[in-house]
């Protein structure tokens, strides 16, 4: 029987516990297990980093939502990505990432994996030539970003997903922005989708948290030993919390997304703003990419204003409502200037964001309230 995905997300891997008839899954706050004689272990539990069964169950339920044979939990999405480079790539090896990718992958690669000569470019997703010339004989992986953060960018996911296999790399898909209610890129190809389950999927800030989900039970076996051999693992807790956010991500999705298309609206319509970057906007030069591969598009929007950097940061200041701060995906709405926080780590690099740029994570608040906070921000 295919399950719908709320369904899944709710029921998939939590089955009732079996002593007690608890239909949410007990937080096993456990670092080691009783074994039934020397190396006879009760249900394949032995030692926590190893395997919890709190971790299981998340684990199996993002494996579900995402349509992928085997779902992996990390402490955080930074500790998912570090166990996804390691498992596939060695030395001298080449990836090819977003020209705008997250400030905290490209520090990964540029100021960890670089000295142990993994090799990167970042090439601009959305022109498959460009993509195509960047490949070389040591290219393993085609890392996606769509929608990038905090451009807005877009990427067809099933064409590069071919360009990939057809050069005999892997196409990996950080799917955090979309959200799994929203883009299956598993189902378009790809052969490993990434999260920071920190943000939609937990989607009440009060947890940290990474996901990988594997197209291939070949691939999701190599990532499960690398998970437990570097040791990056959720807690129970964390897991608990995350399994939590996972149940309600629908719903939530889909007040994001009515906020967010508010919101466009009104920037679209004030004077001060220069630029709106939303996949949802006609005009998007990645629209019908994103209109083919996504359910809807999405609860972050990007701006630019007119006034320069300073304008933008006392736009961030000035809101009430938006809480200044890092992050994204909360029931709560945010504002941040990316040039000073969450891509610092790019300035004078190639993925240098623009400096007049502020970027929105449109929570579920009432919609009139978010609209008049925003307003008075603008400054009318």
């Amino acid at each position: 029987m295919n399950n719908g995905f709320e369904t899944l997300a709710i029921h998939a891997g939590q089955e009732p516990d079996p002593t007690t008839g608890a239909v949410v899954p007990p937080i096993y706050a456990t670092s080691t297990y009783k074994q039934d004689g020397v190396g006879g272990l009760r249900g394949g539990y032995e030692y926590s980093r190893s395997a919890n069964p709190t971790r299981t169950a998340l684990e199996e339920a993002l494996a579900a939502v995402e349509g992928g044979a085997r779902g992996l939990a990390f402490a955080s999405g930074l500790a998912a990505e570090d166990t996804l480079l390691r498992t596939v790539c060695k030395p001298n090896d080449h990836v090819i990432i977003p020209n705008d990718a997250y400030g905290g992958t490209y520090r990964l690669f540029a100021k960890v994996h670089q000295r142990w000569d993994l090799h990167y470019d970042p090439v601009p997703l959305g022109d498959l030539d460009a993509v195509a010339a960047a490949m070389t004989q040591k290219t393993r992986i085609i890392w996606v970003e769509t929608p990038t953060n905090p451009l807005l960018g877009i990427a067809d996911i099933a064409a590069l997903a071919q360009l990939a296999h057809e050069n005999e790399a892997l196409l990996v898909v950080d799917n955090t922005f979309a959200s799994p209610y929203l883009q299956q890129p598993l189902s378009l190809g790809a052969d490993v989708v990434v999260h920071s389950t920190t943000k939609y999927v937990g989607g009440h800030s009060d947890v940290v948290g990474g996901a990988l989900i594997a197209a291939s039970q070949s691939v999701g076996e190599e990532l499960a030993y690398h998970q437990n051999a570097i040791g990056g693992v959720a807690g129970p807790f964390d897991a608990w919390l995350t399994l939590r956010g996972l149940k309600t991500l629908g719903v939530r999705m889909d007040r994001h997304c009515d906020n967010a298309e508010r919101v466009v609206d009104l920037l679209l319509a004030h004077p001060r703003v220069t630029q709106v970057l939303y996949p949802g906007l006609d005009e998007h030069p990645g629209h019908e990419v994103a209109a083919k591969q996504m359910k809807r598009f999405g609860g972050m929007v990007s701006f630019r204003v007119d006034g320069g950097e300073q304008e933008a940061v006392e736009i961030c200041n000035r809101t009430k409502l938006f809480t200044l701060g890092e992050s994204l995906g909360g029931v709560e709405s945010l504002i941040e200037h990316p040039g000073r926080m969450t891509h610092a780590s790019a300035a004078g690099s190639p993925l240098e964001v623009p400096s007049d740029l502020v970027r929105l994570s449109v929570g579920i608040e009432t919609i009139d309230d978010l609209l008049a906070d925003l307003t008075q921000a603008l400054g009318g």
